[in-house]
C-alpha cells in the first residue's frame, strides 16, 4: 500500500486525512539511501532494523543532524510550506535530496510520521502511522503528568512543564527484538518528532509496544517517554507551607485515548489502544502504571508494598507438554510471613512467534488465592488443546503471564513463563550397508500426534553425500495414525554423514528427524 490515512483532532472529534507515502515512487529508494548516508552512521549497521529505525527517527527531524524536516509550531511558516499543506512524503524527500541535505520547511508531528512511514517501508521495515489522542509529554521522567498548584490551588506555571497534546502522531514498525527478553518483538514505537533527546540525539525508539503495555520501562529504547505518552496518570500536587508538595488528586483515564491507525485492507480507522495498555482501571493496567513509576524520577508516587513475603513461580514436569494434548503447568505460591495473604492472580497465555512476537491471547483466568501463614500452595494450570489448536504458529511457542497484588500489603506479583509444545520426531532407521556407489535404504516412521487429520503432508529428505533434496507428497494422514515409508538412495561420499527429514504441513510444523550414517569406501 503506497497511501494511507493519518488521524488528527481530539478524542471526541477524530478527523482523517489521506497521505501519499509513495515508498515505491521513482527515485525514492535512492533518496532513502541518501538519508542514511547523510546520517554519517557506519554502513555496517544498516542491516540491523533496530539500528536503522533509530537512525531514521533521528534523520527525519533536523535539530542536531541536518535531517529531512524542520519542525515549526509557531504559526508563522514564511519561507517554507505550512505543515498542513503537505499531502505526501515524495515531494518532501525529493526536495531534501535536491537541496543536498538541507532540511525542508516545515513539519509537525503528522508530517514527521508520514515521512518516517515512507522511509522505513522503502528500506524494508514494515511501518504504519499511529495517532495517540490526549498524548502526554513527560519532561522530567516521572512517568506521570504532573500539575503543580500553590497553596491557593492556583497553577504554578513555571513548574508545569508537562503537557497533554490533543493528538500526537508517531510510527509503529514491526521487527524482532533479539536484544530484549522474549515477548518484546512485534510492533515497536518510533517517534521522529523532536520532543526530547535520547542518548544526546533527537530521536525516540524503537520501544517495544509489549513492554509499554506492561510498564516495563527499563527496556530500551525510550520506553519511559512513550509509556508516559499513552498511560501516565495526571497527578495534582499542592505546595504546603514549608515549600514541599503533597499529592492531592489524580486522574487515571485522561491520557492515551483512541490510539488509531488505518485498518488493513480498508479506509476504516482501527483502534489499537488495547495493544498499548490494558483496559483502563483494570488491575493489570494499575500494576503496569505502578511498575513503570518505580523506574521514574518520582518512584514513591504510588504506595509501595511494605513487605515482599509472597513469591510466585511456574514449573513443568519433564520436557514439557506435547502437541495435540492438554498443556499442564504448576503455579507455586509461597507465603513466608506469619500472617495470612490473599491475591487475585490474573493469568493469560499467548501464542508467540519464536522471535518473541505476540500472535494471539488464547486463554485468560482470574483466580482468588488465599494463603495461610507460611503456606506453600500449588495451583495446577491447564491449557486445553481446544484453546490453542487453531492459533499455533511455527515453533509452537507459548508464554504464560501472571500478575497480581497481595491484598494485605499491596505487593505486586508478576512473572512470565515461556514454553513450547513438543512435536514428535521422525524416526529414521538406515537399512543395509552404507557404501559409496551402492544402493541402500532408510525407513522413516512418523506418528500424527493430533486428534485431527493432517492434510497435504509432504516430506523433505536430504543428506550431503547421501541424497539430494527430495520432496515426497504423501497426502493426508488421519488422526493419531502412524505411517512408514522406505526410501532408497545411493551414497556418493564416504565418512560420517547425516540423513535429514522434515514434514511440511500447515497443521503441524517443526517436525523433523535425523540419522547418523557412516559411509564406507567401495
Amino acid at each position: 500500500m503506497t497511501w494511507g490515512m493519518i488521524y488528527y483532532g481530539t478524542d471526541s472529534q477524530i478527523g482523517a486525512r489521506t497521505w501519499n507515502f509513495g515508498q515505491f515512487a521513482d527515485g525514492i529508494l535512492a533518496t532513502c539511501l541518501f538519508v542514511l548516508e547523510q546520517s554519517r552512521t557506519p554502513p555496517s549497521g544498516w542491516g540491523d532494523p533496530i539500528n536503522v529505525a533509530r537512525v531514521v527517527s533521528a534523520m527525519v527531524n533536523s535539530p542536531d543532524d541536518q535531517g529531512i524536516l524542520e519542525g515549526n509550531w509557531s504559526g508563522n511558516y514564511a519561507g517554507g510550506t505550512s505543515p498542513t499543506a503537505w499531502s505526501g512524503s515524495v515531494d518532501i524527500l525529493k526536495q531534501y535530496q535536491k537541496n543536498k541535505g538541507s532540511p525542508v520547511k516545515y513539519g509537525q508531528c503528522w508530517v514527521f510520521s508520514g515521512v518516517t512511514t515512507t522511509v522505513l517501508r522503502c528500506l524494508g521495515i514494515p511501518s504504519r502511522s499511529v495517532t495517540n489522542f490526549s498524548s502526554a509529554h513527560d519532561t522530567d521522567v516521572s512517568l506521570t503528568t504532573d500539575i503543580y498548584l500553590d497553596e491557593k490551588m492556583e497553577p504554578i506555571d513555571e513548574l508545569n512543564a508537562d503537557s497533554v497534546w490533543n493528538f500526537h502522531v508517531w510510527n509503529d514498525c514491526w521487527m524482532s527484538r533479539p536484544d530484549l527478553p522474549a515477548g518484546m518483538g512485534g510492533w515497536q514505537v518510533v517517534d521522529a518528532t523532536p520532543q526530547e533527546t535520547s542518548q544526546g540525539s533527537y530521536c525516540c525508539g524503537p520501544a517495544s509496544v509489549a513492554a509499554i503495555r506492561n510498564g516495563q520501562v527499563y527496556l530500551k529504547y525510550d520506553a519511559p517517554f512513550v509509556f508516559a505518552e499513552v498511560n501516565s496518570d495526571k497527578i495534582y500536587w499542592q505546595r504546603t507551607a514549608n515549600g514541599t508538595f503533597t499529592q492531592i488528586y489524580s486522574e487515571k483515564n485522561v491520557v492515551g485515548r483512541s490510539i488509531s491507525t488505518k485498518a488493513v485492507g480498508s479506509d476504516e480507522r482501527e483502534d489499537i489502544t488495547h495493544l498499548y495498555k490494558h483496559p483502563e482501571g483494570s488491575e493489570e493496567e494499575r500494576i503496569a502504571v505502578e511498575t513503570a513509576s518505580r523506574y521514574g524520577s518520582k518512584p514513591d508516587t504510588y504506595t509501595i508494598a511494605g513487605s515482599k513475603d509472597v513469591t510466585v513461580e511456574v514449573s513443568m514436569e519433564g520436557q514439557g507438554p506435547h502437541m495435540g494434548e492438554d498443556a499442564e503447568l504448576s503455579i507455586v505460591l509461597k507465603n513466608t510471613s506469619s500472617e495470612p495473604r490473599s491475591t487475585v492472580l490474573h493469568s493469560q497465555v499467548a501464542v508467540m512467534y519464536y522471535t518473541g512476537v505476540h500472535k494471539a491471547t488464547v486463554k485468560k483466568d482470574d483466580v482468588l488465592v488465599e494463603l495461610k501463614p507460611n503456606e506453600v500452595q500449588t495451583l495446577e494450570w491447564t491449557l486445553q488443546y481446544a484453546h490453542y489448536k487453531d492459533q499455533l504458529v511455527d515453533q509452537a511457542a507459548l508464554m504464560l503471564t501472571l500478575a497480581g497484588r497481595v491484598t494485605q500489603t499491596n505487593q505486586v506479583l508478576a512473572t512470565q513463563f515461556n514454553f513450547r509444545l513438543r512435536t514428535p520426531d521422525i524416526i529414521i532407521t538406515p537399512l543395509g550397508d552404507a557404501v559409496v556407489g551402492k544402493e541402500m535404504a532408510a525407513k522413516f516412521v512418523f506418528k500424527n500426534p493430533l486428534p485431527r487429520m493432517l492434510k497435504n503432508v509432504k516430506f523433505r529428505i536430504e543428506g550431503l553425500g547421501l541424497q539430494n533434496v527430495r520432496e515426497i507428497s504423501y497426502g493426508d494422514v488421519v488422526s493419531h495414525a502412524t505411517i512408514t515409508m522406505t526410501e532408497k538412495f545411493i551414497p556418493t561420499l564416504s565418512g560420517p554423514r547425516k540423513l535429514l527429514a522434515s514434514v511440511d504441513c500447515q497443521q503441524l510444523t517443526q517436525v523433523h528427524g535425523v540419522a547418523d550414517i557412516v559411509v564406507k569406501e567401495k
